[in-house]
């Protein structure tokens, strides 16, 4: 794809922070946090998992600026720990984001069909879910540049939505809009701070795409960085004052007994007491739109890590390939869109909850690979640099090293309280990490049995052009 770099630095933050889906994670997460995490002290929860992932993004953009491969992660383990393991984090990298993108697409179908139901219109979820795969699909055929086009829109008409709700509970509430509480350390270590520190870190998943797009943006040494720290540091700033202003809103320390109440509906209450009809009614066209966004983000992520396994041969070659005219990785985006579409026609027909079964499972599922693979990420930086002239105390040892500490962390909380992640009771859904685990272990056999067939091929896996 290096025929054609079109994306600029706003091009890739805006695919970066729609991956994150700020307004769904403020409608999911929040609620959940509160009640199950650390109460009105989840802006502190906020504020440390963004400091983790900002230390996350200094080593990894040290990386990026010497690293171009459109394998991000899987090319960053591979050349850091090893080919086997770089395979490995491959497979969980696929696995992962393809799961995202069917728990995406079914919770775009369940929360559509609840805005038109409200409507008088009862229309069945799959109908909306089908309608998302096919945009998504049509987009994720053609560059990047487009999808980032789209995502730059809706990602501002939701910053615009949740700005406007900020700006009036701050001008009628004043200062009790923003609770001293909230940062008091006897509020921030209440209730459970592991588990309010565990949401956190889930809603900031989507930001480490950026490298994905290297390939295809113009000055990626430049770009990228830049992209990553805009993004980061866009999206803590943002969840950080909101998630404030929302236990300010909800009566500060009151906060989580009004979530218990509310649960899912707490930010719509809040925007109906403080804006109105027309706030209301925003908040929940966007949450859909927000949710199309992030599936859109996604889809692109992994259609470009089977671009780049295709490409190296440790997927079948014809993944590898990229549209002559649109320079997509169009194969890599068409099986996405065919394997999203099978999963969902299945759990369509026999009957399952779009959004207890189908999302929870699948974007549990998602959130775990991905934040596994950037803590793999993080420990891969400070070995990269370990033995290079060029490395850097801060910006190569200690920051990623804080950020892989951090990231740890926050994998052990999300592995033995995915039930409370997940929000389900199920035990099918609540047993699907161990697919992870057998991904990886699928990647390191791939790995092993191509170094035994084809030595070419093993060399070039994880290959890229170093500076």
């Amino acid at each position: 794809m290096n025929d054609r770099r079109t994306l600029t630095t706003g091009r890739v933050v805006f695919l970066v922070v729609a991956a994150a889906a700020p307004m769904a994670a403020m409608i999911g997460n929040v609620p959940l946090a509160l009640i199950r995490g650390n109460g009105a002290g989840l802006p502190a929860a906020f504020a440390v998992s963004g400091i983790v992932l900002l230390c996350f993004s200094v080593g990894f953009a040290a990386m990026s600026q010497q690293v171009i491969n459109t394998g991000a992660f899987y090319t960053y383990v591979g050349l850091a720990l090893g080919k086997p393991p770089g395979v490995a984090a491959a497979y969980v990298a696929v696995l992962a984001y393809t799961s995202l993108a069917c728990g995406l697409a079914a919770a775009f179908g369940y929360f559509t069909h609840l805005v038109v139901l409200d409507s008088g219109l009862d229309v069945p979820w799959w109908v909306f879910t089908a309608v998302a795969v096919a945009i998504v699909a049509c987009l994720g055929f053609r560059n990047a540049d487009l999808s980032a086009k789209v995502l730059g829109t809706l990602m501002v008409a939701e910053f615009a939505f949740l700005t406007v709700f900020d700006v009036l509970v701050l001008g009628q509430k004043g200062t009790a809009a923003l609770p001293l509480e909230s940062f008091a350390p006897a509020q921030v270590f209440s209730g459970s701070i592991g588990i309010a520190m565990m949401f956190a870190f889930s809603s900031f998943i989507g930001f480490e795409s950026a490298a994905l797009y290297g390939e295809e943006t113009k000055d990626p040494q430049r770009s990228i960085p830049r992209a990553t720290y805009i993004a980061v540091s866009t999206i803590a700033v943002f969840y950080v004052l909101t998630s404030w202003i929302i236990v300010g809103a909800a009566g500060g320390l009151d906060a989580p007994a009004m979530a218990q109440t509310e649960l899912g509906n707490l930010l719509f209450a809040l925007a109906q007491e403080y804006g109105g009809t027309i706030l209301y009614d925003g908040t929940a066209v966007l949450l859909c739109t927000s949710v199309l966004a992030s599936y859109l983000a996604v889809h692109n992520a992994a259609s470009r890590y089977l671009f780049a396994l295709g490409r190296e041969r440790v997927l079948p070659e014809v993944l590898g390939r990229f549209h002559a005219v649109h320079f997509s990785p169009h194969i890599g985006s068409v099986t996405v869109t065919a394997v999203s579409t099978f999963v969902l026609v299945v759990f369509a027909v026999v009957g399952a909850d779009p959004y207890l079964v189908v999302a929870a499972g699948a974007i549990g599922l998602g959130t775990l690979g991905i934040i596994a693979l950037q803590a793999a990420a993080a420990l891969s930086v400070v070995v990269f640099f370990w033995t290079r002239p060029d490395r850097s105390m801060v910006r190569t040892v200690i920051a990623p090293g804080i950020g892989f500490i951090g990231l740890t962390t926050g994998l052990i909380l999300a592995g033995t309280h995915y039930s409370t992640l997940t929000g389900s009771d199920s035990v099918v859904v609540n047993a699907i990490p161990v697919v992870l685990i057998l991904a990886a272990i699928a990647g390191v056999l791939v790995a092993l049995r191509i170094r035994r067939r084809d030595a070419e091929a093993y060399a070039g896996i994880a290959a890229a052009s170093l500076r």
